[in-house]
C-alpha cells in the first residue's frame, strides 16, 4: 500500500508490506545513502516480514545529512504511531548504512523525550561505524545510549565497518545486542561465489528470527 507521510512542507513516498492476519508489531525501514526504499534487500525484507506476520513501511528520505535523516525519520515514527489504519503495540527501527545510524539517533532522542516502550529495538544492516578505511573515528554516540535490544547484520569484509570494532563498541553497550557477521560480505552484501538471494536468505532469516526471540510471535 503506497503512502505519502507528511514532513515539514513535504511528503516523504512509503510503502506498507501488510500481513495477512492484523499485526501486532511492525518493522519501520529505511535505504542507506545512496538509493531508496526499493532498494531490493529493504524489498526483500519487507516481503519476508510481511509473509511472516509483521507489518512493515519503507520509506524513502533523499539527503546525505545525517540529521536530516534522523527528522524524517522520527515524522515515520510518528504518523505510525498515529495511524488508525495500522495500530500497533511497538515498532522496531531498521535500516541500511546511513538508515541505521539515522535510525540509532532517533531511538537516543526518543528516550530523552518519554517513556513509553513503543519502539523495542533497532535493527541495523551494514552499520557505517567508520568512514572508508578511516577507523580513527568511531560513529558509535548513539549506540552508547541505547537501551533497547540492537541487532546488528553485517558483512566480515565490510569496508565501513571493521569487525573488531564494532565488537568493541557492542561491549560497551548497554543495550542487550547481538551481532551476525555474514561471511565475507562487503558493505553492500556481496559475497564472492554467492546470490544475492542466497545472501537476503539469510539476513531475512536472521532478522525475524531475532525480532521473534524480542517478541512474541506466534
Amino acid at each position: 500500500v503506497k503512502v505519502k507521510i507528511p514532513f515539514g512542507n513535504k511528503y516523504l513516498d512509503a510503502i506498507f508490506s501488510v500481513p495477512e492476519k492484523k499485526s501486532t508489531y511492525g518493522v519501520i525501514l529505511t535505504h542507506g545513502a545512496g538509493g531508496d526504499m526499493n532498494f531490493p534487500h529493504l524489498v526483500s525484507l519487507a516481503a519476508y516480514l510481511a509473509s511472516h506476520g509483521v507489518l512493515c513501511l519503507r520509506f524513502t528520505c533523499k539527503g546525505l545529512n545525517i540529521s536530516y535523516r534522523t527528522k524524517a525519520f522520527k515524522a515515520v515514527v510518528e504518523y505510525l504511531k498515529l495511524s488508525d489504519d495500522y495500530k500497533v503495540s511497538g515498532v522496531f527501527l531498521a535500516g541500511r548504512s546511513m538508515g541505521s545510524r539515522a535510525a540509532a539517533s532517533v531511538i537516543r532522542q526518543l528516550s530523552q523525550d518519554d517513556d513509553d516502550d513503543y519502539i523495542q529495538g533497532l535493527v541495523c544492516l551494514s552499520y557505517p561505524l567508520h568512514r572508508p578505511k578511516v577507523q580513527s573515528k568511531l560513529r558509535d554516540e548513539d549506540l552508547l545510549f541505547i537501551r533497547c535490544p540492537v541487532l546488528f547484520v553485517s558483512g566480515s569484509s565490510d569496508e565501513m565497518c571493521e569487525k573488531q570494532l564494532l565488537e568493541d563498541v557492542a561491549r560497551k553497550m548497554k543495550a542487550p545486542k547481538k551481532i551476525h557477521w555474514i561471511d565475507k560480505a562487503n558493505h553492500g552484501m556481496a559475497v564472492k561465489g554467492r546470490t544475492t538471494d542466497d545472501v537476503m536468505e539469510e539476513i531475512n532469516a536472521q532478522v525475524f528470527s531475532w525480532l521473534r526471540e524480542n517478541i512474541e510471535l506466534e
